[in-house]
């Protein structure tokens, strides 16, 4: 049920209930709202992750975490683990995880919410927010040194990606492909997983991941 169809539901229910004196959808409708507020601050915290991503950084400090984010994550993941999803808790797990990792540089806490919703992922078929979940924890892995594990993650993450026809994500995790393969000594084929995310990423318009890879270039 869409959004609109579970707030138009609730109204027809508060009428049915009000003046018809039939309450027995009151819960029925709570529940479907419950799963509005749940889309909602999963989808507003989303927002003010890409903020924070697209903000130019001050001089020698990093843009500014804007404490709702996690907030709004965690709410969502209450509302989703109260109603009994696990696929809408799974995406928040991953996002919580992100948050940690990416905005905090907090792999130790970011790691069991990732690791946690790529479980649930894998359990209701949650493609897409598996492969994220894949790709943060190869980018922890490759962090602590782990490069065999971390490539196979990011692989895994990849296929995923390929699969659900996300290929600008496919792209962003060939950057990080090739840094692992620059790190094991195998600057060839970095150079050439590069060439390949470019073509990707040109094909797609992704401009952002065109930057990743120009600066990849520079480094490896």
């Amino acid at each position: 049920m869409s959004t609109d169809d579970r707030i138009v539901r609730a109204r027809e229910i508060y009428e049915r209930a009000v003046f018809g004196g039939d309450t027995s959808g009151l819960i029925d409708a709570e529940q479907g709202l419950h799963a509005v507020e749940a889309d909602a601050a999963l989808a507003r915290g989303m927002i003010l992750h890409a903020r924070f991503q697209g903000a130019p950084a001050d001089g020698d400090s990093s843009p500014t975490e804007d404490p709702s984010e996690l907030l709004l994550f965690e709410r969502a993941l209450e509302l989703y683990r109260a109603l009994g999803d696990p696929r809408g808790e799974a995406e928040a797990l991953f996002w919580i995880g992100c948050l940690h990792q990416f905005i905090r540089r907090d792999d130790e806490t970011a790691v069991p919410y990732l690791e946690r919703s790529c479980r649930l992922a894998a359990e209701t078929g949650d493609t897409s927010t598996r492969s994220e979940a894949l790709r943060h924890l190869g980018i922890a892995a490759h962090a602590a040194g782990r490069l065999d594990e971390a490539r196979e993650r990011l692989e895994e993450s990849t296929r995923l990606r390929r699969e659900v026809g996300a290929l600008p994500g496919v792209a962003s995790n060939m950057i990080g492909l090739a840094y692992i393969a620059a790190a094991q000594d195998r600057r060839a084929d970095a150079l050439a997983t590069l060439d390949e995310a470019d073509t990707i990423a040109h094909t797609h318009g992704a401009h952002a991941i065109k930057r990743h890879i120009e600066q990849a270039r520079t480094q490896i």
